[in-house]
């Protein structure tokens, strides 16, 4: 069997599940939870998957933001697009090594490659003219007023914590590199690809790619690239065990199982908040819609070989 014959599994992982608490957050920290995560990883190597990572970068995106807002005095500030770029090359780096640590000392000869990647988006999709996804570090609204006045920013007031910039988070159309990674895949190659949903571009009218200040969710940017591969199975890594309805109520009923259909159902009910699992939701039904054979939503620990056997929400169609 060659490489392009293994079925292939996508598993996304959360740029917060990188992040174990508010003690825990410095590139050291960072670099043991992806040490942890690939450790998780490596069974479903030698089961005989191909294995396609993406991952995260909400808060280290932040914490770019963060940087730049604090030397702005000193030094010009990061645009958005450098910044998704940024944290794809140093948490893929992240993954890519600490992967690549694991696989010797299990004795296997397995290669890996982290990849920059951009997402084209429409220039007329509606969250342009909407920004609504909150990012960067909170302000107070003279602040935030400021960025407005000076920088051109969109600003809102995030659930009474403070002012943040808002920017669009724009549907992912086309994967750039899309070529490259079906041709890493097919060599043999563990690849790590659209990190934060890849950095937001668009053709312009003479064909020239440009970038655009946005961010693009991480599962829809994974979903597409599931599809366009034909991943047999798109495994959702979360910060918790399972998909639950009523969740954060006395009323909370972990899901171990559901079909496209209940979750459809669920979703029309309104148990998925739109911050957290509703993207998760939306993009394991596309994916199931596309041809996929299963979602799975869990915690990195629960990952193992037998797939059927992963603790944590299956969905199939």
């Amino acid at each position: 069997m060659t490489a392009s014959d293994k079925p292939l599994i996508v598993i996304a992982i959360g740029g917060n599940s990188l992040i174990k608490d508010a003690e825990h957050m410095d590139v050291v920290d960072q670099y043991r939870t992806a040490g942890e995560t690939a450790q998780n990883i490596v069974p479903l190597v030698k089961a005989g998957f191909r294995v396609l990572v993406t991952h995260g970068n909400g808060p280290q995106v932040g914490f770019i933001l963060l940087r730049s807002e604090l030397a702005r005095d000193t030094i010009h500030q990061v645009p958005l697009a450098n910044c998704v770029a940024d944290t794809q090359g140093s948490i893929g780096m992240q993954i890519a090594q600490s992967l690549r640590n694991e696989f010797r000392h299990e004795g296997l000869e397995q290669a890996v490659t982290a990849i920059v990647t951009q997402c084209v988006v429409d220039e007329k999709d509606p969250s342009f003219g909407q920004p609504s996804k909150p990012i960067g570090p909170f302000m107070s609204e003279e602040e935030a007023r400021e960025h407005e006045r000076d920088d051109g920013w969109v600003i809102g007031e995030d659930a009474g914590r403070g002012w943040r910039r808002l920017v669009p988070s724009p549907a992912p159309l086309e994967v750039i590199e899309l070529p490259a990674i079906r041709t890493l895949l097919d060599s043999g190659n563990l690849v790590i690809a659209a990190g934060g949903g890849g950095v937001p571009v668009i053709y312009r009218d003479d064909g020239e790619l440009r970038p655009r200040p946005a961010v693009i969710d991480k599962d829809a940017a994974s979903c597409l690239l599931a599809s366009e591969l034909g991943a047999s199975v798109f495994i959702i890594s979360t910060d918790v065990d399972k998909v639950a309805l009523n969740y954060g109520t006395a009323a909370q009923k972990e899901i171990d199982r559901m079909t496209a259909a209940e979750c459809r159902e669920h979703l029309a009910a309104g148990h998925f908040a739109a911050g957290s699992m509703l993207p998760k939701i939306e993009s394991a039904l596309k994916f199931l819609e596309q041809g996929g054979e299963e979602v799975i939503i869990t915690q990195p620990h629960n990952l193992q070989a037998n797939l059927r056997s992963i603790y944590g929400t299956h969905i199939v169609p």
